[in-house]
């Protein structure tokens, strides 16, 4: 049986090359930012081929079936729908994390709150014993298991509102052998848990509601609109923290909130108010603080 798709007939008896350059072009045309690794992506998952499998065999023609997929694949893409949602999965913290319609997909900038996060733990913290760590809004695992696989001895929670992140946060712990350092937690932010914790990270929603219908529409077509929304100011999140955190941190226990741009000094002052003061701020490549380091009170 002939398989068909999108555009399908375009691809059929072209090289490996041919279709990739040709995918290049079309997402080029469309504006979309990385049009020539997507495009690369995009036929490598169809193929199963990784970069270098893709070089070796770049004379090779698609059978129907391949050009079918990359025909399929690629209309999702110039629809702009990310690539790690049309694949399912996405690398952060050099860790491959599976993600669905309940979670964000991991951004680069976030890995900013692991750096930050272990700079203030230390030169030996993969040696430190013992230490709790909770992840306010897991989604997907991300920032928890991250830290968990740096922190060798360290156990956590990760919390989210939506049952299905959790499992997606589930998943990822198996797949990356830390389900028995990794539990997780169906409640908003952290009112299901009890007792302090050591270390407190999260990414909450900092966008504000006005701002939801002018972002990217990779973010604001696909993103779950609640890991987005952080209220008229986009700061809904961090007081719904500040409100609970001198239950949740231990004395003495570290804070690491991402940020938005321009949140520095209100998030600083929200968090100040209720006892946890800022130790240190952490850039992303954009030069924009993205982490912010604080402490609560001994």
């Amino acid at each position: 049986m002939r398989l068909s798709g999108p555009d399908a007939d375009v691809y059929a008896g072209a090289s490996i090359d041919a279709a990739q350059r040709q995918l290049t072009r079309k997402f080029r045309l469309r504006g979309l930012d990385a049009p020539g690794l997507d495009a690369r992506i995009i036929v490598g998952h169809v193929l199963g081929f990784d970069r270098t499998a893709l070089a070796a065999h770049s004379n090779r023609v698609l059978t129907p079936e391949e050009a079918a997929g990359i025909a399929e694949l690629s209309a999702r893409r110039l629809g702009r729908e990310p690539v790690a949602r049309i694949l399912g999965h996405k690398e952060f913290w050099g860790l491959p994390f599976k993600v669905n319609a309940h979670t964000l997909v991991p951004r680069p900038e976030t890995e900013t709150v692991v750096e930050a996060t272990l700079s203030s733990l230390g030169r030996d913290h993969r040696k430190r014993r013992g230490l709790s760590i909770v992840d306010l809004g897991t989604g997907s695992g991300a920032l928890l298991l991250a830290l968990l696989s740096e922190v060798e001895s360290a156990f956590g929670i990760g919390t989210d509102i939506s049952f299905t992140a959790l499992l997606c946060a589930r998943d990822n712990a198996a797949a990356l052998d830390l389900s028995a350092r990794a539990s997780f937690v169906a409640c908003n932010y952290g009112a299901g848990l009890s007792g302090p914790a050591d270390i407190l990270v999260s990414n909450p929603p900092y966008v504000a509601c006005g701002d939801i219908a002018s972002l990217e529409p990779e973010v604001r077509d696909f993103d779950p609109r609640r890991a987005l929304d952080g209220g008229p100011d986009g700061l809904d999140g961090y007081r719904a923290i500040a409100s609970d955190v001198d239950r949740l941190l231990a004395p003495g226990g570290v804070l690491v909130l991402e940020l938005g741009q321009g949140q520095l000094g209100t998030v600083t002052s929200i968090f100040a108010a209720v006892g946890v003061e800022l130790v240190t701020t952490r850039y992303d490549l954009s030069g924009i603080p993205r982490a912010v380091v604080m402490r609560a009170r001994s």
